[in-house]
């Protein structure tokens, strides 16, 4: 389920999150986000590197306001673990697998759904399971996640998210995306 925006998404470079996610965090968190790869990747400082690289997939827009997602939920000890720790089942998950991905993905695709509305960009729902037929999204899963979008609303958005969201909406000149209006359920 693709949600558009009220607002014409006009152009949207990924580059411009780069400059964003480093103006924002690169000072307190030495952490830079970078495009042009073939999958994602969080990559923590280590002794061979002393900069977090926070990688997303080939210049996608959308790709990097997930990372940033990620990222801005990751706690500080999962900041400190390759992909923050996270496992991944590649394509072709069962029902099981599928249900632990999808249950980590609900507050980092909310939090991304509220980028994307600050960002005046398209978002998507994401199951990523092609071969189990899940490209786009499910009922259940659609619903968590408006369920989440609706409690950061009530309960506020996560720091970080926060601090993102801000410049994300000084950049694309939009309003305040915790307004309840402008997300609908996918049973609406």
């Amino acid at each position: 389920m693709v949600f558009d925006q009220v607002n014409s998404p006009g152009q949207h470079d990924a580059r411009d999150l780069e400059a964003l996610f480093y103006d924002c965090f690169f000072e307190d968190h030495a952490t830079v986000l970078a495009g042009g790869y073939s999958e994602p990747l969080y990559l923590p400082a280590q002794d061979d590197r002393d900069v977090s690289q926070l990688k997303y997939r080939e210049n996608y827009f959308s790709s990097a306001l997930h990372e940033v997602a990620h990222w801005c939920i990751a706690g500080q000890d999962r900041r400190t673990l390759i992909d923050f720790g996270y496992w991944y089942e590649p394509d072709g998950r069962d029902s099981m697998q599928q249900a632990n991905f999808e249950k980590v993905e609900i507050k980092p695709q909310a939090l991304e759904w509220v980028f994307s509305v600050a960002a005046c960009a398209p978002f998507q729902i994401s199951s990523d399971n092609l071969q189990a037929g899940l490209v786009g999204d499910n009922s259940d899963f659609s619903d968590a996640l408006y369920q989440q979008v609706q409690r950061f609303i009530s309960d506020g958005l996560p720091a970080r998210g926060a601090l993102f969201t801000k410049a994300l909406m000084a950049r694309y000149g939009t309003d305040d995306p915790l307004d309840q209006t402008l997300y609908q359920s996918a049973f609406d």
